[in-house]
């Protein structure tokens, strides 16, 4: 780096511990909830040798215990804004636009995270970012002012946007100013137990919906929560309350399998935490909820023609099983949802064969030795099958947006799984952003495309296509 800069890894990295411990301090639990991960990924790992080494090929394995992202709630364009230049100190930038008004929550949002293979196996912490809607707000009385609650205030430390602005205008931070801009950026995701609107306005927002009451009500956005990755998160499910952890009623996305795909989570009950509210007469108490603590399990990017796929076997499972408030039928909607996705192949090679997820490739030892003597087969598939090329499946880096409202639901004081219809607008979202949304599966192709590219050249086989990814 240049003049002495450190770099956005290292920042993020600092970022990523400070807002860890952090949280771990204001929220005990997620602590106990890091120690139950750490063991049951010591477990996993010990007995399934073949996953050991694929997380060992693709960079994993030293990163596995690492918090993998935070969710925020903004409430105004000038603070997604904003946000986004915080966050681009740090690495990161927005990846995919997720409307959640599809699971009845009145937001939208995107993911910061790093993009590039590099950044992402030196610390691939992410955060969920999303934006309130005003407009889903059919009280024009209280959307006007929420709006104007959320006008008076400042989210971001002074300090804080002065280092932004010293990072975009000299091109970097040096150390002292990296570990003063992680100090300045934690405030804005610290939790207040002041609420800076009086009782009465809280209730109808809450009664608007909870969500937007979280939003409106506080002097910043506090993280939600923290998200360890697990490699069975069943088994945490499973031994949640043996640690006096109450869990959500159903693991969101897909099923259990053998081959992971896409993303799972599972979530603790939000806390009821007391607070302040504003009032003529001083402060009078109250309590809210809002943060909790989430586990999550991911699988393989899986393709455009996977993706459909999902979304087709997961939109039908939902018609057919509805999962009530209090968790009523969550045994048979996962029965409903196993039998499902039966049709989804469970199996690596059908999974690259179908074109439907993605893989880094390699050249193996004994590829390269071939290569050596010269005896190469010309076809790309019998060089797989030969064990000469090796593929691995892409970590999926992103979210799920039903799964994401599923989480939001439950933590908002129910189980009960909800569909409304589509009422995206991405326009809007990325004006306020002040930039374009990454499309995701632009960069799982470009990936995948690289590590072909890379092991065909180093076969010395230049110009090589395989069947599946052409």
């Amino acid at each position: 780096m240049p003049m002495g800069f450190v770099s956005a890894d290292r920042i993020r990295s600092l970022f990523t511990e400070a807002m860890s411990q952090m949280y771990r301090a204001e929220v005990p639990q997620y602590g106990t909830l890091l120690e139950l991960v750490s063991e049951v990924n010591a477990e996993v790992l010990a007995a399934n040798a073949e996953l050991r080494g694929r997380l060992t090929r693709a960079g994993e394995l030293e990163r596995i215990d690492v918090e993998r992202h935070g969710a925020i709630r903004l409430g105004a364009a000038g603070e997604l804004h904003m946000i986004r230049r915080l966050f681009a100190v740090m690495g990161m930038q927005p990846v995919g636009y997720y409307d959640l008004s599809v699971a009845g929550v009145p937001v939208h949002s995107t993911c910061f995270r790093p993009i590039d293979d590099a950044a992402l196996s030196i610390n691939p912490f992410r955060v969920f970012t999303s934006l309130l809607r005003l407009e889903l707000i059919e009280d024009d009385a209280l959307r006007a002012e929420a709006a104007e609650i959320l006008a008076q205030r400042q989210i971001y430390t002074q300090r804080a946007i002065e280092l932004i602005e010293r990072h975009e205008q000299a091109g970097g931070l040096i150390e002292a100013e990296a570990v003063e801009f992680v100090a300045e950026a934690l405030e804005t995701f610290r939790w207040h137990g002041e609420a800076t609107v009086s009782a009465e306005t809280y209730k109808r927002l809450h009664d608007a919906h909870r969500l937007i009451a979280d939003v409106v009500s506080f002097k910043g956005p506090h993280i939600n929560h923290l998200t360890p990755r697990t490699l069975d998160i069943d088994a945490v499910q499973r031994r949640m309350p043996e640690r006096g952890i109450t869990p959500k009623a159903v693991i969101e996305g897909p099923p259990r399998r053998e081959c992971d795909i896409l993303l799972r989570q599972t979530s603790f009950k939000a806390l009821e935490e007391t607070i302040a509210f504003a009032g003529a007469n001083g402060a009078a108490n109250g309590t809210h909820t809002a943060r909790f603590g989430e586990i999550e399990q991911r699988g393989v990017a899986l393709t455009a023609k996977g993706r459909a796929l999902y979304d087709r076997l997961l939109a039908s499972v939902r018609g057919e099983v509805q999962v009530g408030a209090s968790g009523a039928k969550a045994g048979d909607y996962g029965t409903e949802l196993s039998e499902q996705f039966q049709e989804l192949p469970d199996s690596w090679d059908e999974l690259r064969a179908q074109g439907l997820a993605f893989f880094h490739y390699s050249a193996t030892p004994e590829g390269i030795a071939a290569a050596v003597r010269g005896a190469l087969p010309a076809d790309a598939e019998e060089l797989i099958a030969k064990g000469y090329l090796r593929f691995d499946p892409i970590v999926y880096e992103d979210f799920l947006p039903v799964s994401a409202a599923g989480i939001f639901q439950s933590n908002l004081g129910t189980d009960q799984q909800q569909n409304y219809a589509t009422r995206s607008n991405r326009d809007a979202f990325e004006a306020a952003l002040g930039a374009t949304i990454t499309e995701e599966l632009d960069l799982y192709a470009e990936r995948q495309a690289r590590s072909l590219d890379m092991a065909i050249d180093l076969l010395g086989l230049a110009g090589l296509e395989l069947r599946a990814v052409a």
